[in-house]
C-alpha cells in the first residue's frame, strides 16, 4: 500500500511510537493500518471504475496523517495516551467514510447542499456518516484492550474521532476552492480528534 519513500516514513514514526509511547501506542497503529487495507481493498473493482481507488500511497499521506499522532505519541508523558488515541480514531473515521461511504451513492456537498460526485471534498451522506462513526469505534474498542480504557471512554473516544471526521468534511469544503490539500485536510482531522481527546 506505501511506496518505497512512504514506508520508509511509516517504519521512522513507527519507531517514534515505540519509543516515546511504547509497544501498545505502536500496536494502536498497525490496527488503523490493517483496517485502512481492509476498507481500502473493500470494491476496489468499483472505486476504480469510479476514478477514486488509490492502491499505492507515497511519503505525503503518511506525513499527514501521522504528523499528529507522533506529536501526540511525543508529548504524551504530560498530557496522557487519549489525544494520541482519539487522533488515531480520527483517521480511522475519516478513512472508513471516505473508502466506504463512496460506495453508497452521490453525496450531497456541504456548500451548496447539492449532490457531488463520489470523492469530492467537502462531501457528506448519510452512508459515510455511518461508516464514520463504525471506524472510530472500533478504534475505541480496540483501546479497551491496548490501553485499558472503560467502554464509556472508548464510546467518548469514538465520538470524538467522529468529531474529527466532521471537521474533515467542513475543511473540505475549503480543500474544493483551493485553499489547502487533502493532507492539510487530513492533518487538521487528526489534531481535531487529538484536541478532543485531550479533553477526554
Amino acid at each position: 500500500m506505501l511506496d518505497k519513500q512512504g514506508t520508509v516514513l511509516a517504519i521512522i514514526m513507527g519507531a517514534v511510537l515505540f519509543f516515546f509511547g511504547g509497544i501498545n501506542y505502536l500496536l494502536l497503529m498497525i490496527v488503523f493500518l490493517l483496517l485502512a487495507v481492509i476498507v481500502t481493498k473493500h470494491q476496489h473493482s468499483a472505486k476504480r471504475e469510479m476514478g477514486i481507488y488509490e492502491h499505492e500511497r507515497g511519503w505525503e499521506n503518511v506525513f499527514y496523517n501521522g504528523f499528529i499522532p507522533s506529536l501526540a505519541a511525543i508529548a504524551s508523558s504530560v498530557v496522557g495516551p487519549m489525544p494520541f488515541i482519539c487522533s488515531i480514531s480520527a483517521i480511522a473515521a475519516d478513512k472508513f467514510a471516505s473508502e466506504l461511504g463512496v460506495l453508497s451513492g452521490k453525496p450531497i456537498s456541504l456548500e451548496t447542499l447539492k449532490p457531488v460526485k463520489p470523492g469530492t471534498s467537502g462531501a457528506v451522506s448519510a452512508f459515510g456518516f455511518l461508516m464514520s462513526l463504525a471506524g472510530a469505534m472500533l478504534l475505541g474498542v480496540s483501546a479497551i484492550t491496548l490501553f485499558n480504557v472503560t467502554p464509556n471512554q472508548a464510546f467518548l473516544i469514538g465520538l470524538a474521532g467522529f468529531f474529527g471526521s466532521l471537521v474533515d468534511s467542513v475543511v473540505g469544503v475549503l480543500e474544493e476552492k483551493g485553499i489547502g490539500t487533502k493532507g492539510t485536510t487530513n492533518m487538521i482531522c487528526s489534531l481535531a480528534g487529538a484536541l478532543a481527546g485531550f479533553l477526554i
